[in-house]
C-alpha cells in the first residue's frame, strides 16, 4: 500500500508500479452531477477572455505538432478550451458527461458539445486531435478509454493529455499531502506508466512537459491556506480543501482576477513567461503529453 486515508487508499502495482485507488472506494462519485447550478452561476460570472487565454497557452504546445484540423475534446468541461480552438481555426467538437457543464457549453457558448457517455459514442468520425484535460485521472478503466480514443484518431493524428504526475518533484516533496491526491482522482501516472499505457493503445509519446497551473494554485492552495490562516486551525491542506465547495473556489478566482483589462493582459503575459519557465525546469505537479497514433 502506497498511502492510506480515512476514506480511501492509494495502492501501487508491484509489477508496473502504477498508482491507483481501487474502484470500490469510489461508488459514491457520480460524474453526471459533478458540478451543480451554483458552480455554473460562478463560472457564468467569470471572465471568459481570461479563460480563453489560459487555453491558448495550451495551443502553443499543440500547434508544434498539429496546426489545424478536426479536434475532439473529451470531457469538454466549461468549454473554454473549445472556444480557444475555434478562434485558432480548428473544427472543434466535444462531449461532456456532467449535465451542468454540457448545458453551459451548448446554451451559453453555442458549442458543438454532446451531453453523454463517451463509451457509448459512435466511432464513425475520425479526428486529427483528441484532447483530455484533467480527465484520465478520473476514469476507472483508462486503458479502455484510450483504446476508444485510438479508434477515432485519424492516421497520424495526435492525442494530448493533461494529468497529475505522481513522480513530479512537487508530488515527491509533499508525499501523502500532495494536493492532487484525492478520492475523485483514481489514477496517478508517472512518465513511465503513461508512456506504457499509451503504447499499449496504439500511441507513441512524442513529448512530455511539466505543467504548473496557476489557476489551480489559486483555487486549491492559496484559498485553503488563507481560510486555514484566518480560522487559525491546525489542519492539513487536504482537510482545508475538503471544506471548500467548487462554487466557492470559482467565486474566489473571479474575485482575484476582477481587474481592468490592461492589468489582465499584463497578468497573462507574466503568467505565460512563468509557466514556460517552470515547465522548462520541470517544476509542476501535472504533465502534458503529446502522443502520435502509430501507423
Amino acid at each position: 500500500m502506497k498511502h492510506e486515508f480515512p476514506n480511501f487508499a492509494v495502492l501501487e502495482c508491484s509489477n508496473c508500479k502504477f498508482n491507483f485507488i481501487p474502484y470500490y472506494y469510489r461508488k459514491s462519485i457520480v460524474y453526471e452531477q459533478y458540478k451543480d447550478s451554483n458552480v455554473t452561476a460562478a463560472v457564468r460570472a467569470g471572465n471568459n477572455w481570461l479563460k480563453i487565454q489560459r487555453h491558448k497557452l495550451r495551443f502553443q504546445f499543440i500547434r508544434k505538432f498539429v496546426k489545424k484540423g478536426k479536434l475532439f475534446d473529451l470531457g469538454a468541461g466549461w468549454g473554454h478550451f473549445m472556444l480557444a480552438a475555434q478562434e485558432l481555426g480548428y473544427e472543434a467538437k466535444g462531449i461532456e458527461i456532467s449535465e451542468q457543464q454540457a448545458m453551459y457549453c451548448v446554451n451559453d457558448l453555442n458549442l458543438d458539445v454532446v451531453h453523454g457517455d463517451f463509451f457509448k459514442m459512435d466511432e464513425k468520425e475520425k479526428f486529427d486531435v483528441i484532447t483530455l484535460w484533467d480527465v484520465l485521472e478520473h476514469i476507472d478503466h483508462p486503458d479502455e478509454i484510450l483504446n476508444k480514443c485510438s479508434r477515432i484518431t485519424a492516421p497520424g493524428g495526435y492525442i494530448f493529455i493533461l494529468i497529475p504526475q505522481v513522480d513530479s518533484t512537487l508530488a515527491r516533496l509533499t508525499g501523502r499531502n500532495w494536493k492532487m491526491m484525492g478520492l475523485d482522482h483514481v489514477n496517478y501516472f508517472s512518465k513511465k506508466t503513461v508512456t506504457k499505457i499509451l503504447a499499449d493503445n496504439g500511441y507513441e509519446v512524442m513529448k512530455i512537459r511539466s505543467s504548473f497551473e496557476i489557476k489551480l494554485f489559486i483555487m486549491y492552495t492559496l484559498l485553503p491556506w488563507l481560510k486555514r490562516f484566518k480560522a487559525r486551525k491546525k489542519q492539513s491542506l487536504r482537510e482545508a480543501n475538503a471544506n471548500i465547495s467548487s462554487a466557492e473556489r470559482q467565486q474566489y478566482f473571479n474575485k482575484v482576477v476582477a481587474r481592468p483589462m490592461w492589468q489582465l493582459k499584463t497578468f497573462v503575459a507574466i503568467h505565460n513567461v512563468i509557466y514556460n519557465m517552470l515547465s522548462f525546469f520541470r517544476i509542476g505537479d501535472e504533465m502534458v503529453i503529446a502522443a502520435r497514433k502509430k501507423d
